[in-house]
């Protein structure tokens, strides 16, 4: 027996006398059917604007599916995408980010389920953009107006829609973008560190996307104590692109995502690369391109497919180790030489971008895929862009289906209607820029605001810089050219009630003097 229990005797069992006399813990009282309908009346009153506008962007994706059942094909590309889902091997030329999600889709056998997947992202994005503006303090109404480009942009939707990579790039970016910018003083470590794996991971969707692991680290950086967010973002994001190298080593015996970069910026480099300014070494000096199909003006998005170009005559393989060295060595001599040029090219895609007229660049046939077609898709036949099956055998058979491409009217005639008459034009994205550009001025959230608009020119530029420019390398940009006009309008709106609630507080201060007197 203890001291303790030798003074007070029965302690423990009035302690547990007490343990089973308590008062019974009352739970709490389920919502009541009208205290439920008074909520959910406030939320659809407060976003009814923004539900509205979703709903339309919903309806105009079901007719998108109606008129063309599966997915619409993008030549070369989506072949490849779908070769290489089947037979999931690293290529030299292209990441395989999006080819990973084909593959795990491929139990489904269906095109429609892709597509679906694909504007559910758009939708989703919207969604983002819209609760992104509202928290930073927008009107729901306003904050609803700047997602009607997400929503409503007929090239959007239609490249949705396209076995192509960019609906899953842009929705891995956006949802890294609201990870990163929920917090206005800055996310937490784990936050970040999911968006490095986004981030990462939208790199191996397109490798146009790595430049923003560098920009986030940055802007990261600038907050006061952002470095434990910086750090977990940086070894997050790393994960996917290293496991990805490594990977690519195993089977192509250098660490890397890619072997085409070289080609593509020699592309870039070749409208205006002078062998006289340049005085490459003497093997590269064979790379300089010819003064007659220079003259030609053949655009680098085409110009690099050609056979009778330098690169194809020099090398075997333009994508060998040696070859991608030595292209990507000769364009950085050609940019660093003629920075000049150099500058003009990329000023002249950029310039493309907000135009109020469409180029048929890179050549009139590619343009024309970002369209709404009128007839299903012809396959060519005999030719194989995976190491395995034709185009039309791979499309078969990933579908199970003899008609992996389908044109059913008057859906597909009524969204080609759509297309020709509502779309965001190049002048007013170029306006979204300027807000975004001149809101960093101004805003509350300067810094997030500076990563979003960061990232929407990034998106549009490095494509242009390193390989050239294509329409479907602009759609992307949209979705982060309105947040950061919306995080910018947020600034822009408070102005005018600051300077009103400073005349307001004049104002009484002279009446009450006046009473006074």
């Amino acid at each position: 027996m203890t001291e303790d229990t030798a003074i007070r005797p029965g302690l423990r069992e009035r302690s547990i006398a007490l343990w089973a006399n308590r008062p019974a813990r009352r739970l709490p009282r389920p919502p009541s059917p009208r205290a439920v309908l008074r909520s959910t009346g406030a939320f659809l009153l407060t976003h009814v604007v923004f539900l509205i506008a979703l709903a339309g962007g919903t309806f105009l994706r079901w007719g998108t599916v109606q008129g063309y059942p599966g997915v619409l094909w993008f030549t070369g590309d989506s072949y490849f995408y779908i070769g290489r889902a089947l037979r999931v091997n690293p290529s030299p030329s292209k990441s395989l980010g999006y080819s990973f999600m084909l593959d795990v889709m491929g139990p489904l056998h269906s095109y429609t389920a892709i597509a679906v997947v694909q504007h559910l992202m758009g939708l989703s994005i919207a969604v983002m953009v819209y609760a992104l503006l509202r928290r930073a303090r927008l009107p729901g109404w306003l904050a609803a107006v700047v997602t009607l480009p997400i929503l409503f942009d007929a090239y959007t939707i239609e490249l949705e829609h396209l076995l192509m990579s960019e609906a899953l790039f842009t929705f891995c970016i956006a949802a890294a973008v609201t990870l990163l910018l929920w917090r206005s003083d800055g996310p937490f470590w784990w936050a970040a560190a999911a968006a490095g794996v986004l981030l990462g991971y939208a790199v191996l969707v397109r490798s146009a996307g790595a430049p923003l692991i560098p920009l986030v680290l940055v802007c990261l950086l600038l907050r006061r104590k952002g470095w434990r967010a910086a750090l977990s973002f940086g070894v997050a994001a790393a994960i996917p692109v290293v496991s990805y190298a490594i990977w690519f080593e195993s089977h192509m015996g250098s660490y890397g995502l890619t072997r085409s970069d070289g080609l593509f910026l020699w592309g870039r480099t070749s409208s205006f690369a002078d062998c006289e300014k340049i005085k490459p070494p003497y093997h590269e000096r064979p790379l300089c391109l010819d003064p007659a199909i220079k003259a030609e003006n053949d655009p680098p998005g085409h110009l690099i497919w050609r056979n009778d170009i330098p690169p194809r005559k020099v090398y075997d393989n333009v994508t060998s180790p040696l070859a991608n060295k030595v292209l990507r060595d000769f364009a950085i001599r050609a940019i660093l030489a003629q920075p000049d040029d150099y500058a003009a090219t990329v000023a002249d895609g950029v310039g493309k971008a907000f135009s109020p007229n469409r180029f048929p660049v890179p050549t009139a046939n590619t343009e024309s895929l970002y369209h709404f077609p009128d007839h299903p898709q012809i396959f060519p036949a005999g030719k194989s862009w995976a190491g395995g099956g034709t185009a039309m055998s791979d499309a078969m058979t990933y579908g199970r289906t003899d008609r992996p491409s389908r044109v059913e009217k008057p859906w597909s005639s009524r969204m080609i209607t759509y297309q020709e008459n509502v779309y965001l034009p190049g002048p007013a994205l170029g306006v979204l820029f300027v807000i975004g550009g001149l809101g960093i001025l101004v805003a509350r959230n300067r810094r997030g605001l500076l990563l979003v608009w960061a990232t929407a020119a990034t998106l549009l530029v490095f494509p242009i810089a390193s390989a050239d420019f294509d329409y479907r390398y602009v759609v992307p940009t949209i979705p982060f050219a309105c947040l950061a006009a919306g995080l910018a309008l947020t600034g822009f709106t408070r102005l005018p009630l600051s300077r009103l609630s400073g005349i307001r507080g004049s104002l009484r201060r002279e009446k009450d003097q006046a009473t006074e007197k």
